[in-house]
């Protein structure tokens, strides 16, 4: 089951000077959290901490 970039809940906290970044799947409801500079983009915490979820995902289904 293939998923795009669009397929997933992202949600953002700041927490002082770092945000915390937690990448959903809809479908098996597994979670991944990373923890970035409050400076970086928000695209930029969003493509690792959904790629962290596709390398997650992957490691689960082998």
């Amino acid at each position: 089951m293939g998923h795009d970039a669009g397929e997933y809940l992202v949600e953002f906290i700041q927490v002082g000077s770092s945000v915390k970044v937690s990448a959903i799947d809809p479908v098996s409801g597994r979670e991944v959290s990373i923890i970035g500079p409050a400076t970086a983009s928000r695209s930029q915490l969003t493509r690792v901490a959904v790629n962290k979820l596709k390398y997650v995902l992957a490691k689960e289904k082998s």
